[in-house]
């Protein structure tokens, strides 16, 4: 009887209970792994040598339980706008012509091209958004920004723009980058729909890093202020484990 009544009592105090955690109703952490896209208007220095540009690239972010992030950026700066198209000059005909060995009129194309490594840090802010990890992001970063003029020959019949002599006109210049970026994140209850846009600004710190400019006679060591301003896309795909189910008594 005392037997009996004791497992009795204890069924009514202890009863089963259920703990879990998703991203559809809690902040966890996870890894973000993403491409994204950009729409880039020059300022400062760039703004001279450069038009507007595309950058595209890849990312890798963790998110944090407490909604704070950490992650690197990678991208590709590229576009077919080169406003300091003058550096030829100096091997060019008075009518603006590159004659090659073949003694015909030589096809010379003019790019831009680079590219910009970022480590960032920021955080989330769950103002809005289907779950308690969507929100309003924001993030700051340092890093490396380059870009160069890309000289590219039909038929690289021009001794004058080989791949060395190239470097004497192509302005490759480098510096230390800071961004700066404000986006909406969207991570969807399932994995599939998960994206983020926002306004992203880029200050960097160039200067020219060739040696010699051939056209000009002489080494370029100007200091430069390069400023992007963009608006980004990005889709991404989060890494993170099924809830578990855990069974306790209380």
């Amino acid at each position: 009887m005392k037997l009996r009544l004791s497992i009795f009592l204890f069924l009514c105090f202890v009863h089963p209970s259920y703990s879990q955690k998703s991203v559809k109703d809690s902040a966890i952490a996870f890894t973000m792994l993403g491409a994204s896209f950009q729409y880039q208007k020059p300022g400062g220095d760039m703004a001279d040598r450069f038009g507007d540009n595309f950058n595209a690239g890849g990312f890798l972010n963790y998110k944090f339980a407490n909604n704070w992030l950490i992650g690197l950026d990678g991208n590709f700066l590229f576009a077919d706008k080169v406003k300091e198209d003058g550096i030829l000059d100096s091997i060019a005909t008075n009518q603006g012509f590159i004659i090659g060995e073949s003694g015909e009129y030589a096809k010379v194309y003019l790019y831009e091209r680079g590219f910009q490594f970022t480590l960032k840090a920021g955080k989330l802010f769950n103002l809005f958004g289907p779950n308690k990890n969507s929100g309003l992001l924001v993030t700051a970063g340092a890093g490396l920004l380059q870009h160069k003029i890309k000289i590219d020959v039909d038929k690289d019949d021009v001794p004058e723009l080989s791949k060395e002599y190239k470097k004497g006109y192509d302005r490759m210049s480098n510096g230390l980058a800071l961004t700066e970026n404000i986006s909406y994140l969207y991570c969807g209850n399932k994995r599939l729909l998960n994206f983020m846009i926002g306004i992203e600004c880029t200050q960097a710190f160039t200067q020219n890093r060739r040696s010699y400019n051939f056209d000009q006679r002489a080494a370029d060591t100007k200091k430069r202020v390069d400023l992007l301003y963009g608006i980004r896309v990005g889709w991404f795909f989060p890494l993170y484990r099924h809830a578990v189910n855990s069974f306790y008594y209380n």
